[in-house]
């Protein structure tokens, strides 16, 4: 009977032992109180995962039912001044044994093969590094060319050593995470010639652009808990992708391909492209959120999302699908201040500038006339017309104080409409988009500039950028 209750309660501690998907034990002697936290690194910061308070014999225990995903992972000491850094791969059940004495040195890592590579690196690096500053701080402070040679000569020594150590763990354990991680962190291959002429630098930068995933592999999740990751995507599409919209496209969609057998790259490269276009830097980058919305968000493929994210994804995309640079304005059916029908199409020029505009808006009020004086100015003279539209709130009655504003400030020159509320209820009731979804306007005044043919040529503009516009397009044509 004794023997039987020892191999049940032994059954009983393997069962409850391998429904943790995850245990991450921290054992340190100098703390016996506090909370501990088991972070990874993403972008520029360290992500709270975990957290755990420190018992009396200095053991904090995180677990958890779900694997963590790999990568980079950092346990914080009570008091958040002290962290030591460890690896996760496909071991869960981790010890992490710290002696705040010589974190780098000290600290023991078990139940984990990926760190014992870590380790080795960890303590080479710090060996090394103090010899490298030492070097560097002698060569900047050398009297004579001897002195300078010779520090130059010892730091690239050095540094030669220290890469061949890097290569020689790429060579000899290809498969091992540390192995991925330093072929991730390399930096891409410069050309070593100097630009002289203006294809010697196209050229250095195609081949620098062309290499400059060299280390990186889409189909490998455990780069994305990284600190080096994030920032060096952000440096390719700030920095080595063109800005126009086909461009981007064009990068997201092959790398989106690449990540496709990753599910967490995957979902990291969706999640942040995402984030990055739904309110872009630079006019008509808008395309590349409305791209991912109906390619990816569109067929549920980003399923992780909750109805929350989804629900604001939508309606963002519905407001910019139909004002895409280049893409035709949709008509706009107002009545004049006289409450006869001036729909937009029936306005006939080389360009028309549509404003949406509030009287009850102080910047409207002050930009308007700003607006009507360089229009008066400069633009009426190269067939410019003026298409300003009332928005207002229907709830509001406005028709009164937006007449007397035009009569005020004498815009009789500009074609002024309105909707009424009977055309707003008449659309909803028939399910038609407004003006306020199919012109994006949110805030205003919003700026539109179309061609002879009613295309988008530009939007949400300043007047002084709308002014430079023009003038750049008037001098092209002449």
């Amino acid at each position: 009977m004794k023997r039987y209750l020892i191999i049940l309660a032994a059954i009983f501690c393997f069962n409850q032992a391998h429904s943790q998907n995850y245990k991450v034990t921290l054992q340190t002697s100098q703390y016996t109180s506090g909370i501990a936290y088991l972070t990874y690194h993403m972008g520029k910061n360290l992500n709270v995962e975990d957290s755990a308070a420190v018992n009396s014999k200095g053991v904090a225990v995180f677990t958890g039912k779900k694997k963590l995903p790999p990568g980079i992972y950092a346990l914080v000491l009570p008091g958040k001044s002290k962290s030591v850094d460890f690896l996760v791969d496909k071991e869960q059940f981790i010890t992490v044994k710290i002696d705040t004495a010589d974190l780098i040195n000290k600290t023991v890592v078990t139940g984990s093969s990926a760190n014992i590579l870590l380790q080795q690196y960890q303590k080479t690096i710090a060996a090394k590094a103090p010899l490298l500053d030492a070097e560097r701080k002698a060569y900047s402070t050398s009297t004579t060319k001897a002195d300078s040679a010779l520090h130059e000569m010892n730091y690239i020594k050095l540094n030669k050593e220290l890469n061949n150590y890097r290569e020689n763990i790429i060579k000899t354990q290809p498969t091992s995470m540390m192995a991925a991680l330093l072929n991730a962190m390399k930096d891409p291959p410069i050309v070593n010639t100097k630009p002289i002429t203006h294809n010697d630098s196209l050229k250095n930068y195609y081949y620098y652009k062309a290499h400059y995933w060299d280390g990186v592999t889409f189909m490998d999740d455990r780069i994305i808990r990284t600190s080096f990751f994030l920032p060096r995507l952000e440096k390719y599409y700030a920095e080595l992708v063109v800005a126009d919209a086909d461009s981007i496209i064009k990068e997201a969609d092959y790398q989106l391909l690449l990540a496709r057998s990753s599910p967490e790259m995957f979902k990291f490269l969706l999640n942040w492209l995402t984030d990055e276009y739904i309110s872009p830097k630079y006019m008509g980058q808008d395309a590349v959120f409305v791209h991912l919305f109906e390619q990816y968000h569109s067929k549920g493929i980003s399923n992780w999302l909750n109805e929350k994210q989804m629900e604001t994804i939508n309606r963002r995309a519905y407001m910019l699908m139909a004002n895409l640079i280049g893409a035709k304005a949709a008509d706009l059916e107002m009545l004049d201040t006289t409450g006869k029908p001036s729909p937009l199409y029936q306005v006939e020029a080389n360009y028309t500038v549509v404003v949406f505009w509030d009287p009850t808006c102080g910047h409207c009020k002050e930009e308007l006339p700003r607006i009507d004086s360089v229009y008066r100015a400069k633009w009426k003279a190269h067939d410019v017309r003026m298409y300003g539209v009332l928005s207002a709130d229907s709830k509001e009655d406005l028709k009164p104080e937006w007449l007397k504003y035009l009569r005020e400030h004498n815009l009789g020159e500009w074609v002024n409409v309105y909707q009424t509320k009977e055309i707003e209820t008449a659309n909803y009731a028939a399910q038609k988009p407004g003006y306020r979804q199919l012109y994006d306007v949110t805030l205003t005044p919003t700026i539109y500039l179309l061609d002879k043919n009613k295309s988008i040529i530009a939007k949400k503009l300043t007047w002084q950028q709308l002014d430079e516009l023009l003038q750049v397009k008037w001098n092209k044509s002449n």
